[in-house]
């Protein structure tokens, strides 16, 4: 599937909007010192992650401060390469470590494949609840007051990732809200 990203940094005279390449980026804090070189000082810059049809993510970096991250869903987010760098162990709410031991990882996977019955993915089915293998819950996960100081709420974000929502349009819709849509979509 199709990735876009994008860095948005807000200066004097609104929003400066940028397409970047996340190949070299391989952590949360990699991410977040790109974003600080979009900075020209201490405002705002808000990292932009989709992935066609299937999540999205925004990443907030105020100055030196940890970064705020909001996914769309986590377990679509963790299927996907770039999921990785922002979802933090924090963020999906384990211990560093926790369940991806990798001999019992793949002994799992090897399990799933021989088709044995009781398989983490049919318990999460009989429990009603839908995760990805390394226990990441389906749905919207991290901070979902991220982008309030622009007047986008919690419930108006958790709306935009609400089940049959687009990531593409929701990006979209952030950005109208930011006075920026025009330069995100010609960076598309």
């Amino acid at each position: 599937m199709a990735y876009f990203a994008a860095v948005l940094a807000r200066t004097e005279d609104g929003w400066s909007v940028g397409e970047t390449e996340l190949d070299n980026v391989e952590t949360l804090a990699d991410l977040a010192d790109l974003a600080r070189q979009a900075s020209d000082d201490e405002e705002p810059v808000l990292v932009f992650i989709e992935q066609e049809d299937a999540w999205f993510a925004v990443v907030r970096v105020d100055g030196e401060e940890d970064p705020r991250i909001f996914v769309s869903d986590g377990a679509a987010a963790a299927r996907s390469a770039y999921g990785e760098i922002v979802l933090t162990d924090e963020l999906v709410g384990r211990s560093p470590g926790d369940g991806l031991d990798d001999l019992d990882t793949l002994v799992a996977e090897l399990d799933d494949e021989d088709g044995a019955s009781g398989s983490a993915s049919e318990d999460d089915d009989d429990n009603g609840t839908a995760a990805d293998p390394d226990g990441v819950p389906a749905g919207p996960l991290g901070d979902t007051e991220v982008l309030a100081e622009f007047g986008i709420t919690a419930r108006e974000l958790l709306a935009m990732s609400g089940e049959g929502a687009v990531p593409g349009d929701a990006l979209a819709e952030i950005a109208d809200s930011l006075g920026c849509a025009e330069v995100l979509e010609a960076v598309r």
